[in-house]
C-alpha cells in the first residue's frame, strides 16, 4: 500500500467509460484524481457542464467543479493515466504519456497485441506485468502502457483460466450477448436495437478469439508464449444496459464432469500478488446453481461488479462441457479492470 495517495488522470473523462472511472475512483484508498482530460470542445469547462452523466450513481462531488484540461503531458501532472480513449486517438496519445514517465492503464485495443505490452487480468496472469521491464528497454521510456482486454474476452478468460489450470482446455466455442453500454454513448440507435439482436460487432470476434490466448499464455524469457487453444466466437449486441453474457462450449484434454468443473471454478483464487488489492474480485468466480442464472439484471454487480459469474454448467453433446458466463462490461471489463491493473503494477513496484 502506498504511503500517500497517488495522483492519477482520466483520459476521455466525459465518455461512458471515463464516467465509470470517475465513479470508481471516488473513494479509492490509493489513487486521487488530479486531472480530467477530454476533447477540445470540453476543455476549459467545469466537468459538470462538459459531461452528460449517464450512470445511475450520481456524479461524484469531487469531479463536478474540476476544469477539463487538454491531453498534453505538460498540463497533466499525474503518475498514472487511465485511458478511456477511442483506439485511433489512444494510438497516438498513450505513448506520449508513457514517454513522459506516466503509467498508462488503457482500455483501448491499440497496443494489446504488442509483444512487450501486458494484456492483464490480474486474477489470471499477474506475472505478465513483468513485460513492463522489457517494454521500457525496447521503447526507451520510463513510463509504460498496460492494457486490459476486450470486455467480452474478460469473463470468458477468467472462467477458462480456472478450467485450464485444472483440466487443460483444448477448444472453445463461444456466443456472446453483449450489452449496449459496450458501444459507448450514444451508442446503438434505438431503432436498431429495440425488438432486435444485431449479430455483428465490428472486430469483436477477432478479439475474443485471440486475446484469451495471450492472457492464458506463459510468461517466459521476457515474452508471452500464446496458449494452444482453438477458439471460435460469435458476437451479438442485445438490448441489455450492462453485463456481457457468453455461452461457451469447451473441450478438454480429457472428459470433465460438471461437478469437477464447478469445484475448480468455485475454488479458484487469484495469484498471491493480485489477491488482496483494493479492487480484487471477491470471490474471483461465483457459480450459480439455479437453472436460469446468471442474468445481467440480477448478477452483474456481484462482487461490486468485479466478480465473474458462471452458471448452467452441464455436459455438452459435442464437446465436454457447456456453461454461461456473465461479467460487468464497464466495471470488470473496462474501468474497474484498468484500476485493478494499476493496483497490481503499483504493488509490484513498477510505478
Amino acid at each position: 500500500m502506498p504511503s500517500s495517495r497517488i495522483p492519477v488522470a482520466v483520459l476521455g473523462a466525459t465518455g461512458s467509460v471515463g464516467q465509470r472511472f470517475i465513479s470508481l475512483l471516488e473513494h479509492h484508498p490509493w489513487f486521487k484524481v488530479v486531472a480530467l482530460v477530454a476533447s477540445d470542445r470540453s476543455v476549459g469547462q467545469r466537468y459538470s457542464d462538459a459531461c452528460r452523466w449517464v450512470l445511475n450513481d450520481p456524479m461524484p462531488e469531487y469531479a463536478r467543479d474540476m476544469v477539463v484540461v487538454p491531453a498534453a503531458t505538460d498540463t497533466v501532472q499525474a503518475k498514472i493515466v487511465f485511458s478511456a480513449l477511442h483506439n485511433e486517438i489512444a494510438k497516438d496519445l498513450e505513448p506520449q504519456f508513457a514517454r513522459a514517465g506516466a503509467m498508462v492503464c488503457s482500455n483501448a485495443s491499440s497496443y494489446r497485441r504488442g509483444e512487450d505490452v501486458p494484456l492483464l487480468l490480474p486474477e489470471v496472469n499477474a506475472d505478465h506485468v513483468q513485460l513492463v521491464k522489457q517494454q521500457r528497454i525496447n521503447r526507451g521510456w520510463s513510463g509504460c502502457i498496460a492494457t486490459n482486454p476486450n470486455c467480452t474476452s474478460t469473463g470468458l478468460t477468467v472462467a477458462l483460466k480456472a478450467l485450464d489450470d485444472a483440466f487443460r482446455v483444448r477448444k472453445v466455442f463461444a456466443v456472446s450477448l453483449q450489452a449496449l453500454s459496450g458501444a459507448g454513448y450514444p451508442g446503438v440507435s434505438s431503432l436498431d436495437i429495440i425488438d432486435n439482436v444485431i449479430p455483428n460487432i465490428g472486430g469483436e470476434e477477432e478479439k475474443v478469439e485471440w486475446e484469451p490466448l495471450k492472457m492464458l499464455g506463459k510468461y517466459m524469457d521476457s515474452k508471452i508464449q500464446l496458449a494452444e487453444i482453438g477458439i471460435s466466437a460469435h458476437t451479438n449486441r442485445v438490448a441489455v444496459m450492462d453485463g456481457h453474457t457468453v455461452c461457451a462450449s469447451v473441450e478438454f484434454a480429457q472428459p470433465v464432469s460438471p461437478e469437477a468443473a464447478i469445484q475448480a471454478m468455485t475454488s479458484y483464487e487469484a495469484p498471491a500478488s493480485a489477491r488482496d488489492l483494493p479492487s480484487s474480485p471477491r470471490p474471483v468466480i461465483q457459480v450459480r446453481v439455479e437453472a436460469d442464472r446468471p442474468q445481467p439484471r440480477l448478477d452483474r454487480f456481484t462482487g461490486k461488479g468485479m466478480t465473474t459469474v458462471v452458471g448452467r454448467v452441464r455436459q455438452d453433446p459435442l464437446y465436454h462441457l457447456k456453461f454461461v458466463v456473465l461479467s460487468h462490461n464497464t466495471i470488470r471489463g473496462a474501468a474497474g479492470g484498468s484500476i485493478y491493473n494499476a493496483e497490481l503494477l503499483v504493488n509490484e513496484g513498477l510505478l
